[in-house]
C-alpha cells in the first residue's frame, strides 16, 4: 500500500502544482494536503492507507480537472469514493456548499469524517497562523464557527482529532473575542 500512497502523494502534487494558498506568503497548495496526513497520522493514529491516500486527493476533483473516473482508474472505488464524499459541488453558490456541508456531514463515511475532521483542523490551525489574504476578523471568526457546526455532524469519529480540533476552536473563539472586543 505505501506504493499507492506514494503514487497519490506524486499525483496530489502535479494537480495542485500551479496553486497557491490563499495566505499572505501564497504558500504552495500541496502543503494543505500533505498537512492533513501529519494531522490523521501523527495525532489521529489514523493508519488506514485508503484514508491516508483520500486526504492527499481530497481536492482534486474539488479544485482541478480531476475525475472521478480518473481517481478510481488509479487508486480504486474505496478511495474514490471517500473523495467524492468530501468534494463540494462547485456548481452550487458558496453558501449552499457551506450548509451542504453541515448536513452531509453526520451521513458521511468513517473514513470520509476523518478526512473532514483532518481538513478543518488544518484550516483552521492556518486561519490562526497565516489567515488567508484580506480576511477580517469578522470573517475568521464566522469560518470557526461554520467549522464547529460541520464537525458537531462528525462527532465520534476519533476524540484524538477531536480534541486537536476543539482546542483549536477555543484558542480561536478566544483570539477572536479578544479582537473583537478591542
Amino acid at each position: 500500500m505505501i506504493n499507492q500512497f506514494v503514487t497519490a502523494l506524486a499525483f496530489s502534487a502535479t494537480k495542485h502544482r500551479d496553486q497557491r494558498r490563499k495566505d499572505v506568503e501564497a504558500s504552495p497548495y500541496i502543503n494543505h494536503p500533505i498537512s492533513l496526513v501529519d494531522v490523521l497520522v501523527n495525532e489521529g493514529g489514523v493508519l488506514n492507507w485508503d484514508v491516508l491516500c483520500a486526504a492527499l486527493l481530497h481536492d482534486t476533483i474539488e479544485d482541478t480537472e480531476t475525475t472521478a473516473e480518473e481517481l478510481t482508474k488509479a487508486f480504486g472505488k474505496n478511495v474514490a469514493s471517500i473523495v467524492l464524499e468530501v468534494t463540494d459541488d462547485k456548481s452550487l453558490p458558496k453558501a449552499e456548499r457551506k450548509l451542504q456541508q453541515i448536513a452531509h456531514a453526520p451521513h458521511s463515511s468513517h473514513e470520509a469524517k476523518l478526512v473532514k475532521l483532518a481538513d478543518k483542523i488544518c484550516n483552521l490551525r492556518d486561519i490562526l497562523a497565516s489567515p488567508p489574504s484580506g480576511w477580517d476578523t469578522k470573517r475568521k471568526q464566522e469560518y470557526f464557527e461554520w467549522a464547529a457546526s460541520v464537525v458537531a455532524g462528525i462527532r465520534g469519529s476519533n476524540s484524538k482529532l477531536e480534541k486537536v480540533f476543539d482546542s483549536l476552536l477555543e484558542k480561536g473563539r478566544a483570539e477572536y473575542q479578544s479582537e473583537l472586543g478591542k
